[in-house]
Order: C-alpha cells, then structure tokens, then sequence
C-alpha cells in the first residue's frame, strides 16, 4: 500500500487528551491528523470533575464559555465528610477563573474535538489501529489502520500520538514499559439522578465506603460509590445503596429522594500505572501514559496538562529549538515532576486500607501535592506558549 500524503503529526485518539493536542498543535500551523475507532460526541466512562488546573487551561483556550453556554453548572464549593466531620471549602476566584466544572464529555470532548477542527486538524472516527510503521531506523514514521468497511490503510506521519486510553494500543505496539505501578484498585459504582438536592462537588470517604456527587450538565448529579472489588463484586443498586449508606447516611436519603435518571454501571477497578511517554518518533498522552485511580477525580485535568505539555514538546522539536529526544524527555520529566506525589497519595487512598483517623492527613497531602499543577497551569509555563515555541522560550526542564 502506498502511503497516504504526510502529516507532521497523527494522533490516536479523539477524546479529550487526543483532541486537546490536536487542537494546540493545529493553531500553532501543524498538519494534524487525528484517528479513532470510535463515533463523534459519544459518552464515555468518567468522573466528568475537573479541579482548578482544567478550567484553568479551557479558559486560556478560549473554550470555557462553550462549558458555561451549554448549562454546565458552576461549582462554587467542596464538601469533604470523614470520620465525623464536615468540611466545606468555597472555590476562591484565582488564576482568572471563579468556579469549577463538571461537564458531560459528550459535552467536553465534542467541544474539543470542534476545536481542533476549526483549528485545521483532520479528524476521522470509524478507524482502528492495526500496526505502527517505522523507518529503515525504527524510528515510528505513522500506522496502519483499519476503517469500518474493512479497508487497511497505511498514514505517514513525522510523528505518532498514542492519546488512545488505558489499553492503547499504541503503547501495546510499542512496547512502552511501566515506570511505576499502584498497588490500590477501586472498584466503582456510578449512576444519575435528577432532582438531586447539591450545591457543589460532594466527597465522602470513609473505610472501604467511599463516595461522591458530581453536579453535571441536563440537571443531573453523578453520583459514585467506591471501595474494594471483594465488596463491589458485580456491583447492582443494592451494593451501591449500602456503600452510600455506610459512606453517609445523609447524602444517602437525598439520593433516595431523587429520581434515577438512569441505572448504575460497575467499574470493576484496576491498578494505576505510568508509562514511558516517548521514544523515537512517538509520545503518549492522557491515559495512554499515564492512569491513576478514579476515587480523586484527577483524571480529566492531568488529560488537559499533559495535552500541553507534550504540544510544547513537539512544537519545540519541530520548530528546531530543542532535540526532539530533550523536548520529549522534558515533557516527561515534568509530566512526572507533578504526577508523582499524587500518583502515590491517590494509590494509597486506593487500596482502602487507611482509617478514620489517617484519611484526613491522606487528604491534606492530595490538596498539597494538587498544588504544584495549579501553579504550573496558572504561570502559563506548560511547555506551550505557542507564540514563544519557535524562538529561545521552548521549554527545558528547569523552566518547566
């Protein structure tokens, strides 16, 4: 087969890390191809929460009133329940933005995958991954797909993003080794509710009954249980109605007092991990690279960091000012630099072995190490100040 024409880049994946880079390196005149096996605007397992770096990022895109003009309600506050206590935490206005977001990712991707459209990427669903291609030095040169009426088509590409989740395939192609693996695994119950009497993201954690309420977009709440897999096992409404109950008796008579929009679904949970996120000629991205527990709802903003950690990256390599193996290898380092102490703090947490009196300084340590990200995404200083990338301003790991 010959080679479809060349793009600078292809990336694998159209969810939010997928779409996200698409659309940063596409505004910065990239030609950007982005593959994924699936269907426009459809749902997706996830906890929807983004904490302040996320809103913060879809601000600076210029993407946030797309949030805010679709009903997505602000959340103004933070409720934390354990061992007996209440504390609520208002949401101070800083780095430009006054509330946090919880929306839809039919609603969330969509938007980013517009984005990157209207930025000049390709996008094409249908497409599954069938192998990578290399050059005569192994370096990654771009794939070969497969599209829905059966047809392998090989793409060429400067570069390959794996942004393709949990089971990329394009980690498992490459053979990208795990750098750390968790220990602790939730296994989680989730469903709707309309109805639901909340003002703001709700967290509930008590041994081996945790929980929280997510307000979302349509009038809806997410609501989740979490705990061991031995107790969740198959999961069902009565599991969850027990976990809840144990999590808070409170927040549990408002559940029941609502109406379900919809019926529970079980995550049977598994343990976090991270990934090498590059090599020659590849990067990984989102939860390809890099997948830490659900039960700390940081999923969806370490997506859109490192989205523009690794835009920088390449933009960085592609313009000339750095090698691409130290632009990569420093998109790393400060993927790594952030995620670390909170790759550990939310594998401890878990493994649900912790108790009344130890989960108070479990989360004092997550708001800590939250910190760093917050300052690293309010000073802008990403890796893709994309009008600084071509000159002396590409980043380096100090700067980072």
């Amino acid at each position: 087969m010959r080679p479809e024409s060349h793009h600078d880049v292809v990336i694998v994946g159209a969810r939010a890390a997928g779409a996200a880079t698409a659309m940063l390196l596409a505004r910065a005149g990239q030609r950007v191809l982005v593959v994924d096996r699936g269907r426009y605007g459809t749902d997706t397992l996830s906890t929807h929460a983004l904490m302040r770096g996320g809103v913060v990022q879809l601000h600076r895109w210029g993407l946030l009133d797309g949030i805010v003009e679709a009903g997505t309600p602000p959340i103004r506050r933070t409720t934390f329940r354990y061992a007996g206590d209440e504390i609520v935490v208002p949401i101070k206005p800083a780095h430009s933005v006054d509330a946090l977001y919880a929306p839809r990712r039919t609603l969330l991707d969509r938007l980013l995958v517009d984005a990157a459209l209207a930025a000049g990427a390709e996008v094409r669903y249908g497409m599954t991954v069938t192998a990578l291609r290399r050059d005569g030095d192994g370096r990654v040169a771009g794939l070969v797909v497969r599209d829905d009426a059966g047809r392998h088509i090989d793409i060429d590409a400067g570069f390959v993003v794996g942004a393709d989740g949990v089971r990329s395939v394009v980690a498992e192609h490459i053979g990208a080794p795990e750098e750390r693996s968790g220990t602790g695994a939730s296994a989680v119950i989730y469903g709707y509710w309309s109805g639901l009497d909340v003002s703001g993201y709700e967290w509930m954690f008590r041994p081996n009954a945790s929980a929280g309420v997510i307000p979302t977009n349509d009038g809806l709440s997410c609501v989740f249980v979490a705990a061991t897999p031995a107790r969740v096992c198959r999961g069902g409404r009565q599991v969850f109605e027990s976990i809840l109950a144990a999590a808070s008796p409170e927040v549990a008579a408002r559940v029941r007092a609502a109406t379900a929009a919809s019926g529970v679904r079980t995550f049977t949970g598994r343990p976090g991990f991270m990934r090498r996120a590059w090599g020659a000629g590849w990067a990984l991205v989102g939860d390809a690279g890099y997948w830490k527990d659900p039960l700390t709802a940081h999923g969806l903003t370490d997506a859109l960091r490192d989205a523009e950690l690794l835009a920088g990256a390449v933009l960085a390599s592609s313009s000339g000012a750095m090698r691409e193996a130290d632009a990569l290898a420093a998109y790393q380092a400060t993927r790594d630099r952030v995620s670390v102490p909170l790759f550990w703090t939310t594998d401890t947490i878990a493994t649900h072995r912790w108790t009344d009196a130890e989960i108070g300084g479990l989360l004092l340590q997550l708001s800590s190490d939250m910190a760093d990200e917050v300052e690293l995404l309010g000073r802008g200083h990403t890796g893709c100040q994309l009008a600084e990338l071509s000159g002396a301003a590409a980043i380096t790991p100090d700067r980072c």
